[in-house]
């Protein structure tokens, strides 16, 4: 398969998934009555007010790269850094994923920043936001426990299935499988001509990785780190009160929900759209909201933030095309 079909199918699966999610879901819906619930029953000034959580959320990631980067050696401005992480949110609804090279892809045009250890930055802001994550849905976990076996229960995950359908001989077995495939990529990648970019890859990588023992105010890039993942609750608790059937259910509801669609916008589509609508539908059922009710939440809420994500990239794509035209470093 060349690359171009790689290209293809990269762009293609992600939206027939996610389509066929929403296919699913909206099978019998009325579209219809969506405009209705938009003009006459939608307290927009809560909708208004989530926005400026959102994008903080992005600024303060775009502040905290530039902690892990000075390290290393490698500097940006604060207005490119941000324009960046918009740019890369927004590539991401095309190709998923996409959007962490196209963020080291514009500090290297613009800056002059190493693409290998942009990325190993990227790296350990993803090990980083991975430890925020577990720790907070951990202490969710434990203080909504009911709820979450709930709902496991009505979506059919069964976590001692899982565990159980491997025996001791099967973990033994796909250990070895794994170890040989990484020993056969190895000797591979040896006699490729390529191995000695490869090789120079993973060294900028790794020093990106060790940067943030280097950070000079770890305060502030905690600071940076916590309030990135409070944003974004922020961003999507208040669009509660857009809605009469969602205002009154409380900040437990929206901890859980939040936690649940977190872990479902792993599963590669653009913007989280089919996994995220599902897993905050199912969630608002469970706390009372009827179906049609919650097919109108989680429709409108993602619809308006991906847009707000939209116009974000164009706003970071015109404001770098101006910088690129004055200020580039030759």
């Amino acid at each position: 398969m060349n690359n171009t079909c790689r290209n293809i199918l990269k762009f293609l699966l992600p939206l027939a998934l996610g389509g066929a999610i929403l296919y699913w879901m909206y099978r019998d819906f009325n579209f219809r009555s969506i405009e209705h619930v938009l003009f006459h029953e939608m307290h927009w000034t809560w909708m208004l007010l989530s926005f400026p959580f959102g994008i903080l959320a992005q600024v303060f990631r775009g502040l905290r790269w530039r902690q892990t980067l000075t390290p290393i050696g490698e500097h940006s401005r604060k207005s490119v850094a941000i324009y960046s992480i918009f740019l890369s949110y927004a590539t991401s609804l095309l190709i998923p994923r996409i959007g962490e090279f196209t963020r080291c892809g514009v500090l290297k045009r613009w800056e002059g920043v190493s693409f290998p250890k942009a990325l190993g930055t990227v790296v350990t802001e993803r090990a980083v936001d991975t430890l925020v994550v577990l720790l907070y849905s951990g202490i969710i976990l434990l203080l909504q426990m009911s709820t979450f076996g709930t709902f496991f229960r009505k979506t059919g995950t069964s976590f001692d299935f899982i565990l159980n359908s491997f025996s001791p001989t099967g973990y033994m077995v796909t250990a070895i499988c794994g170890l040989s495939v990484l020993l056969l990529l190895h000797l591979l990648l040896k006699r490729l001509s390529i191995y000695n970019k490869v090789k120079m890859t993973l060294s900028g990588i790794c020093e990106g990785v060790l940067s943030l023992r280097r950070v000079s105010n770890l305060p502030l890039y905690l600071f940076f780190s916590l309030g990135i993942w409070a944003c974004y609750f922020l961003h999507f608790y208040l669009t509660f009160f857009c809605f009469d059937f969602t205002e009154n259910l409380g900040m437990g509801c929206a901890l859980v929900s939040f936690v649940v669609a977190n872990f479902a916008v792993i599963v590669p589509t653009p913007n989280g759209a089919g996994p995220w609508h599902f897993a905050i539908k199912t969630m608002l059922i469970l706390y009372g909201v009827n179906d049609e009710q919650a097919l109108y939440f989680v429709l409108i809420v993602h619809t308006l933030q991906t847009f707000l994500v939209i116009l974000l990239g164009i706003f970071a794509w015109l404001h770098l095309a101006f910088i690129k035209r004055f200020t580039l470093k030759q």
